[in-house]
């Protein structure tokens, strides 16, 4: 049986077990060749040679030498050029996804061998939805600045699932079902309502819907999925059924945060988190309407991929997250 390593080259990337001999016998790819692929996968992140170097803070010619040499040891092309764009070929697509995997190794390794000596350190970027600041992050990121001076958080927030493996985040958030089941999943905050609320000056002008078909008579701040593009429909409870119902209003956001804002000014009835909305409901800036047309949500949660896990810098941020919002 062939121990895989008499294949041609554009052929060691069909499946692992062949990368991994190749990993393991440097006569076939030769050490000196490792520290180009970090090179190449960038070139694949970025979609350009230009882009890469300027991540990498290295000269476009350097990267396109890198790349080259990484070709040239295949005996095949991972990148189709033309004047105006670069793509993956086949065979790199392949090569990239597998080598992705195995460089990550390498930097959880790396972390964790670090973390035996001077304890958890390194950038952590979180991808997270604006909504997440407020709720969870704050008091988790106060508390790891104390406990684990040497984690630098990077947090990207967009309202759309991110690909954590693609846009190399170690970790992201988001609600419970919006998560990849693919995905470790650990939970940061429980089941919450969703809720409607508005002004009580709104409301006195007004006056109170007492069904959901009323809401047709009223202004309600709209929201415009930032993924989809779309105006979301409001998912809410009528007797004993779910429904989505369209609304009308004269203004739209992107930011739920920013809807409480508008609703608090008395500029229409808003659809929100209750937990977003509980201090503006207790000092009475807020009241809540229909509250029988309530549903109920998964809350938030942290996901990623098993194999970050290991990493000492997650794992930091995981147990200061149970700490702090037990």
């Amino acid at each position: 049986m062939s121990d895989g390593l008499n294949l041609a080259p554009a052929d060691w990337f069909v499946n692992p077990a062949c990368f991994e001999k190749i990993m393991r016998y440097h006569r076939i790819m030769d050490r000196d060749l490792f520290p180009h692929i970090p090179v190449v996968l960038a070139v694949a992140r970025r979609g350009g040679f230009a882009a890469a170097a300027a991540e990498l803070g290295m000269s476009p010619s350097t990267v396109s030498h890198a790349v080259k040499m990484v070709e040239e040891r295949l005996g095949a092309p991972l990148f189709a050029r033309t004047t105006r764009s670069v793509a993956l070929t086949e065979t790199g697509a392949r090569f990239v996804k597998l080598a992705e995997n195995a460089v990550q190794s390498m930097n959880t390794a790396w972390d964790v061998a670090r973390s035996d000596i001077t304890g958890a350190s390194g950038l952590l970027r979180i991808n997270a939805p604006r909504i997440a600041l407020d709720w969870v992050l704050t008091p988790v990121l106060q508390a790891m600045a104390t406990s684990f001076p040497d984690v630098t958080v990077e947090v990207f927030f967009e309202d759309g699932l991110a690909d954590v493996i693609e846009d190399r985040f170690d970790a992201g958030i988001r609600l419970g079902r919006m998560v990849s089941e693919e995905m470790v999943v650990v939970r940061l905050a429980p089941r919450f309502r969703i809720i409607l609320v508005a002004a009580p000056t709104y409301l006195e002008r007004h006056g109170t819907p007492q069904t959901l078909r009323d809401l047709t008579q009223h202004q309600c701040i709209q929201y415009r999925m930032t993924s989809a593009g779309n105006i979301h429909r409001w998912d809410l409870r009528d007797v004993d059924s779910d429904v989505q119902v369209e609304t009308r209003g004269r203004v739209i956001v992107n930011d739920m945060l920013r809807a409480l804002v508008l609703a608090n000014a008395g500029m229409g009835i808003c659809y929100t988190f209750e937990p977003l909305a509980r201090d503006m409901l207790r000092t009475g800036q807020l009241r809540e309407v229909l509250p029988e047309a309530s549903l109920e949500e998964d809350g938030l949660s942290l996901y990623f991929p098993q194999r970050a896990s290991r990493a000492p810098k997650l794992r930091a941020f995981i147990d200061t997250a149970r700490q702090v919002l037990a």
